[in-house]
């Protein structure tokens, strides 16, 4: 084979490659990021206040693109939770004078829906509202402070449980969204995700009083009730301490994602 036949096959190869190079189509695989915001609790202590006393929360998460319209997205989310008595305008709340806060780690699985095709490499793609639904597991542990303490009220069963309530629960996370994408490969976003829960316990109050008498531990004994600030305790064995209902909470997070990349190629 002379030099010339040779180089031609060389260039005519290149030429080829170059060709099937440009005929790859992109694909969005996916994301992974992070968001930070607040975090809104709502309960026995809090029945129906919107945005009143909102805490941190943040998430870490990874995203599975199943098409330009599907995904699934695995979460990993922390929201700090709590509020108190003392901030309600009814009479009853006030003076029960009840308080909690606590820290609950979250791990769900989630569904995405985008309104619109989310193709990061197109400019007319490169915004879509989208909604959410999954499941997951919290863990929490309320707390109260007494005096400059830090006291855990699970453990002293202050509604006179023969049993501790679980520190685990499911819950049910239902989400909407926008996502915008500022480059080809970083995404904002803005999102807010309601939880219901499978617990009446977030805030350690669920159910009734189980009367002084019922305590041998003083510190139980004093975070059962906190009436006596006011007068004459309330906590009459059998009163109602809680609704019995199930509490919720939910989160607004702004965050950053970064996409995944893949390129298909061409078949002959």
């Amino acid at each position: 084979m002379n030099f010339r036949i040779f180089a031609f096959i060389v260039l005519l190869c290149f030429s080829a490659l170059a060709n099937a190079q440009q005929e790859q189509t992109y694909i969005h695989e996916g994301e992974y990021g992070f968001s930070v915001g607040v975090g809104q609790y709502w309960g026995d202590l809090n029945p129906n206040s919107v945005k009143d006393h909102t805490k941190f929360a943040a998430s870490i998460f990874y995203l599975k693109q199943l098409n330009n319209y599907i995904s699934l997205r695995a979460s990993g989310h922390y929201s700090y939770l709590g509020y108190a008595d003392k901030y309600s305008k009814n009479v009853f709340q006030h003076t029960r004078n009840l308080s909690f806060d606590t820290d609950v780690w979250e791990v769900s699985v989630s569904g995405n829906f985008n309104f619109f095709k989310f193709y990061p490499q197109l400019p007319e793609y490169r915004f879509t509202p989208y909604l959410s639904l999954g499941v997951g597991a919290i863990n929490f542990n309320p707390y109260a402070n007494l005096g400059s303490n830090k006291v855990y009220l699970r453990q002293l069963e202050t509604e006179g449980q023969t049993q501790q309530y679980s520190p685990f629960a499911l819950v049910i996370p239902m989400g909407m969204g926008i996502k915008y994408n500022i480059s080809n490969h970083v995404n904002i976003f803005s999102e807010l995700i309601y939880r219901f829960t499978s617990t009446g316990y977030l805030d350690d109050v669920n159910g009734t009083y189980a009367g002084a008498a019922t305590f041998t531990n003083p510190t139980a004994l004093q975070l059962q009730d906190r009436s006596g600030i006011y007068g004459t305790p309330i906590g009459v064995k059998g009163r109602q301490r809680g609704n019995g209902k199930n509490d919720s909470y939910a989160t607004f997070e702004i965050g950053l994602s970064f996409n995944l990349e893949g390129y298909s190629c061409p078949t002959y």
